[in-house]
């Protein structure tokens, strides 16, 4: 009986030690695992699975580890997507941008949905407004080579706009760049505060760099309400 509590005990504090959640490592293929630990081991790495077990991959095939509490941010592409996902890298390095950063703005826009129709009427893949289209000679907004090309142009312009800063250049995308001009920098506006916090730490999970914090100012200043501008 004695030996029974104590295996029981040993259980408990077994469990209690254990991690309340597990890490999501996200593989090239875009296979995702709830993880409770890592080790290298010359060019595999070890996984230990939140279910039990490990399982061996090769370390050039993982490309990022995430808390999972951040995995509602980290929208990763919809099975089937690495068609798109190359796509997007083709564009980002076409017009000298991060593919990470690409991915991350085609993420957070339309979660790698082509045919995705915002309520202000932006369209497919990097949620382009027909104007903004147009402007860019994106002939098929639906397309999405075509979204993919024009929206990373798009993107670099508004970075080469703001003598390469980042977190403005997405608060333009999201808000315009008259926005971005009347407030100085990051509007005040909640929802693009958000946007371009979760580009941001997006990019950053799969990457492992350090981003930008997006959240200053203040969100609660007046005006936070104000809609995206697309």
């Amino acid at each position: 009986m004695k030996r029974a509590l104590c295996g029981l005990v040993v259980a408990m504090a077994a469990l209690a030690a254990a991690p309340a959640r597990a890490d999501i490592a996200m593989l090239a293929n875009g296979t995702t695992l709830k993880i409770t630990s890592q080790r290298r081991e010359g060019d595999m790495v070890r996984l230990g699975l939140k279910g039990g077990g490990e399982v061996g991959v090769a370390a050039a095939a993982l490309r990022g580890v995430v808390p999972d509490e951040v995995l509602d941010e980290v929208a990763l592409a919809p099975a089937g997507s690495s068609d798109l996902a190359a796509l997007a890298e083709a564009a980002a390095r076409r017009h000298a941008l991060d593919p990470e950063l690409v991915r991350a703005v085609v993420a957070v826009e339309s979660d790698f949905h082509a045919d995705a129709v915002s309520s202000k009427g932006a369209q497919g893949l990097m949620q382009l407004m027909p104007a903004t289209a147009r402007a860019l000679g994106v002939k098929d907004a639906f397309d999405p080579a075509q979204n993919l090309d024009g929206g990373a142009r798009h993107l670099r312009a508004l970075i080469d706009q703001y003598g390469g800063d980042v977190k403005r250049a997405l608060a333009a995308y999201n808000a315009g760049p008259g926005a971005v001009a009347r407030h100085g920098g990051v509007p005040p506006y909640a929802e693009t505060r958000e946007y371009v916090r979760k580009v941001l730490r997006r990019a950053q999970a799969v990457t492992a760099a350090p981003a930008p914090d997006a959240s200053a100012p203040d969100a609660s200043a007046p005006g936070s309400g104000a809609p995206s501008s697309r």
